[in-house]
C-alpha cells in the first residue's frame, strides 16, 4: 500500500538483521543505485540520516536489533544525457554559482535545513517538481524563506506534482543526485518508481 498523506505511516517494528545501515543521502543513493544496476531488489534499509529520515520523522536513532517504523516508499530515476540514474530524497540542477535558473524533482521535503519541496511526500507515487528564475534580490528573499517553506507559492517559482517530467534547459546546468554532482547536462527525463524501497526509521 503506498504511503498516503494524512495516513498511519505504518507499525512499529524490528528493524530487520539484514538491513543495510544508512546514514546520509549519498550512502542511500548508493545502495538503490547498486541493486537498480545489478538488477536486484533493494535491500530494506534502516535510515540513520539525511533528507528523506528528516521527512519521515526520523530520529536518527536506527540501529541493529531495534525497532522503528517501516514504510514504503518511492524512488527517482533520471535519464541524464542518456543514461540511467537514481535518486532517493531529490534532483537539483542549477548554475555552478547558483544564479539564473534552478530546477529540482524532489521526494523528500527536506534538503538540509531548508524545507525545499513542503508538500513533497515520499509515498505518494509523485515528483515534486520547482522551476525557478528570479532576479538576484528575489532569489535571496526567497532562499531566506526557505527553512520555513514559505518560499512558495511565489509567481515566479512554478510548483508541480507529477509522475514523471522531461525538461531541456536552454543552457546546461550543473546536476546533483542526492547532493553527488552527476555533471552539465542539458536534457532530463525524471519519473517516479512508486514503493520501491522499504524503510525503518
Amino acid at each position: 500500500m503506498t504511503v498516503e498523506r494524512g495516513r498511519d505511516w505504518g507499525g512499529r517494528d524490528a528493524i530487520p538483521d539484514d538491513a543495510v545501515m544508512v546514514a546520509t543521502n549519498a550512502e542511500l543513493r548508493s545502495v538503490v543505485a547498486a541493486a537498480r544496476r545489478a538488477n536486484q531488489p533493494i535491500p530494506h534499509v534502516a535510515l540513520r540520516g539525511g533528507d528523506l529520515c528528516r521527512t519521515l520523522g526520523g530520529r536518527g536513532d536506527a540501529a541493529p536489533g531495534g525497532t522503528g517504523t517501516r514504510v514504503l516508499v518511492d524512488v527517482g530515476s533520471v535519464l541524464l544525457d542518456g543514461s540511467l540514474h537514481w535518486f532517493a530524497a531529490h534532483l537539483v540542477a542549477r548554475s555552478a554559482w547558483g544564479v539564473g535558473r534552478w530546477w529540482v524533482a524532489a521526494n523528500a521535503a527536506h534538503h538540509g535545513s531548508w524545507n525545499l519541496a513542503p508538500k513533497a511526500h515520499p509515498g505518494d507515487g509523485l515528483l515534486d517538481v520547482l522551476d525557478g528564475n528570479l532576479r538576484p534580490a528575489a532569489q535571496i528573499a526567497a532562499w531566506r524563506r526557505l527553512r520555513g517553506g514559505d518560499h512558495v507559492p511565489h509567481p515566479d517559482i512554478g510548483y508541480r506534482r507529477l509522475p514523471a517530467v522531461q525538461v531541456t534547459f536552454e543552457r546546461p546546468l550543473t546536476v546533483r543526485l542526492d547532493g553527488e554532482v552527476m555533471g552539465r547536462v542539458r536534457d532530463l527525463s525524471v519519473r517516479i518508481e512508486p514503493e520501491a524501497l522499504s524503510l525503518t526509521v
